[in-house]
Parts: structure tokens; C-alpha cells; sequence
């Protein structure tokens, strides 16, 4: 019965991780976008110095949410002939989604084998592989940290629950 519960426990971690973790990007991704409509609004820019005043600057302005924070002003439309088929729009890291699900598998297993140790070896093998993504854009490097945090904790938490009803209290 109690291998039941723990297999309850990995899959109840990595399956309802994902919207945990898409939840957390996009409310990231929600605040990044209203910290730059009001620095718009401000006539500021992302570094915080002034900038002239447009009226096509005005917050709501179509493509304002979306434009990344290197700056091409033009409209998601517009920057596509930049991105390849092959290459993920900047920001964003291919396989992330599979990494995710083993990475939650890995931290629970790890916590119910009382093995917490090895949630730092999860951590670097996941930062070693991505560093030279990492390193080529800011925007990835933030999603990353996100994502892998929001992720983490999910596990944890989950495991922790478990640990902690299998035990009784």
C-alpha cells in the first residue's frame, strides 16, 4: 500500500507541477509587462533613463506588452522573420517542459528516500546544461529561475505532504 502512495505522490508531483509552474511564468511574465507599460507610461526606459513622450508610446498600445526587453519595437508580426523554425523565440528553452516533469520525479524521490542531498545534484546538472543557453540571453536566465524554482518547491512541497501523511503526523 504504501509503494501505491508513493507513486501517487511522483505522479501527483510531476503532473499538476506544470500548471504550477506555467503559473508562475506567466504571472511573472504579467508583472514584467505592467512594469514596462507604466515605465512607458513614465517616459522611462528599462534602465531608467528619460526618454521623449509619443503618443504612440501610450500604455495599451499594441505590441508594447510583447516586445522583448532588447528592444525591437516592432510588432510580434514584424520580429518573426527573425526566429526560426528550429530556434525557440528568445526566452524561451527547448525540452523545457521534460526536463520539468523528470526534475519534479527526481526531488520527490530524492525527499521520500530521505536523500535531500541530492536535490543539489539535480540543481547543477540542470545549471551545467543550460549555461551556454543561459549565458546568450537575460530573458532565459529569468524564466530558468522561475521556472525551476516554482518547480522545485511544488516537488517539495508535495513530497514533504506525503512524507508526512505516510508517517502519521
Amino acid at each position: 500500500m504504501q509503494a501505491l502512495w508513493i507513486v501517487l505522490t511522483v505522479l501527483t508531483a510531476v503532473g499538476l507541477g506544470w500548471p504550477v509552474t506555467t503559473g508562475m511564468l506567466r504571472l511573472a511574465q504579467e508583472a514584467d509587462a505592467q512594469e514596462r507599460r507604466a515605465r512607458a507610461a513614465d517616459g522611462q526606459e528599462a534602465d531608467g533613463t528619460q526618454t521623449e513622450h509619443h503618443e504612440a508610446d501610450a500604455p495599451g498600445d499594441e505590441g508594447l506588452a510583447d516586445a522583448p526587453a532588447g528592444g525591437d519595437p516592432r510588432p510580434p508580426a514584424a520580429r518573426e522573420d527573425r526566429l526560426s523554425v528550429d530556434r525557440p523565440p528568445p526566452g524561451v528553452l527547448r525540452g523545457g517542459l521534460v526536463i520539468g516533469l523528470l526534475e519534479r520525479a527526481a526531488v520527490v524521490i530524492a525527499i521520500l528516500a530521505e536523500q535531500p542531498v541530492a536535490i543539489a545534484y539535480i540543481v547543477a546538472i540542470k545549471g551545467l546544461g543550460r549555461f551556454p543557453e543561459l549565458k546568450q540571453s537575460p530573458a532565459a536566465s529569468e524564466r530558468f529561475i522561475i521556472g525551476t524554482l516554482s518547480s522545485m518547491l511544488w516537488a517539495a512541497a508535495v513530497a514533504t505532504l506525503a512524507k508526512w501523511l505516510l508517517l502519521g503526523g
